[in-house]
């Protein structure tokens, strides 16, 4: 293991967990997951895929070939197959005569609702793939969706898939020098973005990024992209570039109703999402439609434990995310679920904002991070207590590590002591869930995602790649292909085999430090890597680090991820300025400023998510003699701990006077 394994407080807990909670019989017998699955699973692992496969999702061309691994690290799942990820999300629940049923409920912050049935859902995804289409959108083209949580939002994403054009949603909290590297990367023709979206009671303008993320830039080559469409949303005032620029609206409202599926090879790209990569350049996360599908739709109705006719679910993320891939837009609608999408924040414009809407839909399976819920035990039990949460029966974790106090918490103060958790283990990369209980099978304990589901094999090993025995520690890794895997790394395949598959020959290794209990149950670790974990969102060192480093006041910087009891790491930058303005932070107004000055260059370069929440200037950094950075002695410091063994520092003082600058420095909130 390396340092990492000591980053969050609640790492003690795991040691000494004891509690369980065996799924109640009644649960149990009426649950779509049983123990049978996993026997199923293990006595032909291709076979309960294939049958997964036909099961779940409708296929144009049927597949011969369930898996062919004669390419590794690059997988083919279901390759003869043909399909469209629209069509089974949408028209065949249609043609199956469910049209009437409600698809998506959708609640707005400021109030506003719009509640579509799948023959709506199926009549807007038809207007706005023609409408695309007509704007030069064709299969293999990329889209980049730059968008808030609106049914548009959903729509965009199935338009493009039901055109055979890969999507790349990147996050709305993004900045515009983000979203250029992204749109560069994907060499996208058409950027769907809105004037802007509602966040915590005002509107927060987003055209204004793709435009600065559209100008030509010194030394940047031209943009590939030819138009924008624009989400009328919050009636902000926006520039507008003619010929460019076509309103939503005006696109799609005067588009046929009609558009016929683009049937795909089921290796065909459905879409590419960017994840910070530990080199400072975003990683494009290449996804397919066949097995995607498959697993996103399996995961979806076992771990969830999915009754389409009567359940209603929510899943808070945001489509910015892969969860919100997965478990927003492409597992619940495969399954004809009904679902809640909510715009805004979970305080606005009260801190019982999502327990009004669970009480309001009644909803009965909600999916969101740890983050959150240390959010709401932070603003107290009493607020959730003025709800009637009684419609919940199932209850999920997505993000990171869930520590037990939040855990319990979550279980007694929103679930009524009664309902089942699924603390689910997946990445972007992986593309569905890996590692969870099954709700009506697994003797539940806090904190830990404990077994790999059905037909997928992860194990925890050591440096040589032994697995280790139950009660040891080490890297997860998964040792099968599964059918939601990533392909690759968009335009870059040394790069996907270099960061996943080089550590351990034949083993993908995700990052993730684990252990195994003394019943062989796996809990995580968090990251092995710089990448942090923030909030549920993975942040990449290097890229804060460029990003503060490409400040004028700044001429070496180091970031770390500190334990956090709200947002699970918090980001802390340790700076070392230039010469020239090294006076400026011998003050407490001068060191302020700078702090302020820094915070919001990194939210201009990254996005807000990316902002330390402490910078502190320094005169030295703790390197080795070799000049490598230390960062595990700074993640001492960042999280009050006693600090490591610094002998192998070329100046082992210091860390003397770092400490002492954090303990009288100044923090932001």
């Amino acid at each position: 293991m390396t340092d990492n394994q000591s980053t969050s407080p609640s790492l003690e807990n795991l040691l000494h967990e004891t509690r369980t909670f065996p799924p109640s019989p009644e649960f149990a017998a009426q649950a779509n997951a049983q123990a049978s699955l996993y026997d199923e699973a293990s006595a032909d692992r291709l076979e309960f895929w294939a049958r997964q496969a036909r099961e779940l999702v409708s296929w144009k061309t049927p597949f011969t070939e369930t898996l062919d691994w004669s390419g590794a690290p690059v997988a083919r799942w279901f390759a003869d197959g043909t399909l469209n990820a629209a069509y089974n999300a949408v028209d065949r629940h249609v043609e199956a005569g469910r049209g009437d049923r409600v698809a998506i409920h959708f609640e707005g912050e400021p109030g506003d609702t719009r509640t579509v049935t799948y023959a709506d859902l199926q009549r807007e995804v038809s207007r706005a793939a023609n409408a695309l289409a007509s704007l030069g959108v064709a299969s293999g083209d990329r889209v980049v969706i730059y968008l808030p949580m609106l049914v548009e939002s959903v729509v965009a994403m199935l338009a493009c898939a039901r055109l055979g054009a890969a999507h790349s949603v990147v996050f709305g909290g993004f900045s515009a020098d983000a979203l250029r590297s992204r749109i560069a990367d994907a060499e996208a023709k058409l950027v769907i973005t809105a004037d802007g979206g509602y966040r915590r009671g005002a509107p927060s303008a987003l055209k204004p990024a793709v435009d600065e993320a559209l100008a030509p830039k010194e030394g940047a080559p031209a943009t590939t992209v030819e138009h924008v469409l624009v989400v009328r949303r919050t009636e902000q005032d926006v520039e507008w570039t003619e010929g460019r620029d076509v309103w939503w609206h005006d696109a799609v409202e005067g588009a046929d109703t009609f558009h016929e599926p683009e049937w795909v090879e089921a290796e065909h790209p459905l879409f590419i999402l960017y994840t910070s990569g530990t080199t400072g350049k975003p990683k494009g996360i290449l996804h397919t439609t066949g097995g995607y599908l498959t697993q996103a739709a399996y995961t979806h109705k076992n771990v969830f434990d999915l009754k389409a006719e009567s359940d209603v679910y929510w899943c808070s993320a945001d489509i910015g995310w892969v969860t919100g891939h997965t478990y927003i837009v492409y597992g619940p609608l495969l399954n004809g679920a009904t679902q809640v999408i909510y715009e805004g924040t979970p305080d606005s414009p009260h801190k019982g904002r999502w327990w009004e809407i669970v009480e309001k839909y009644q909803v009965s399976i909600f999916y969101t991070a740890p983050t959150a819920i240390r959010a709401c035990m932070k603003w107290g039990e009493e607020i959730p207590a003025k709800f009637d949460l009684s419609s919940l029966r199932v209850l999920g974790s997505v993000g990171e590590p869930i520590n037990p106090e939040a855990w319990m918490w979550y279980r007694r103060v929103i679930g009524g002591d009664r309902t089942p958790i699924v603390d689910t283990w997946w990445q972007t990369e992986t593309g569905a869930i890996m590692i969870s209980p099954l709700p009506g099978v697994t003797e539940a304990k806090p904190g830990s995602a404990q077994v790999p589901l059905p037909g997928i094999s992860a194990d925890v090993v050591d440096d040589e790649a032994h697995p280790v025995p139950d009660g040891g520690g080490g890297y997860l890794v998964l040792s099968e292909p599964w059918p939601s895997m990533l392909r690759g790394i968009w335009g870059d395949l040394q790069r996907f085999k270099d960061t996943y598959w080089s550590r351990f020959e034949g083993l993908y290794f995700a990052g993730d430090g684990a252990k195994k209990d003394d019943d062989g149950d796996i809990w995580l670790l968090g990251r092995v890597d710089d990448v942090m974990n923030v909030s549920g969102h993975r942040l990449s060192t290097t890229e804060i680090e460029s990003a503060l480093v490409s400040n004028d006041l700044v001429a070496e910087a180091a970031v770390v991820g500190a334990a956090d009891e709200v947002s699970g790491q918090a980001v802390v930058a340790f700076v070392i300025l230039r010469g020239e303005h090294a006076d400026e932070a011998s003050t407490d107004e001068g060191s302020a400023r700078i702090e302020k000055t820094l915070r919001d260059h990194v939210a201009k370069e990254i996005g807000p998510i990316a902002k330390p929440r402490k910078i502190l200037v320094v005169a030295e950094l703790p390197k080795t003699r070799s000049g490598k950075i230390m960062r595990r002695l700074l993640r001492d410091v960042a999280e009050n701990r006693e600090v490591g063994d610094a002998t192998t520092l070329a100046d082992s003082s210091v860390m003397n006077l770092i400490q002492a600058g954090l303990s009288s420095g100044k923090s932001e909130d």
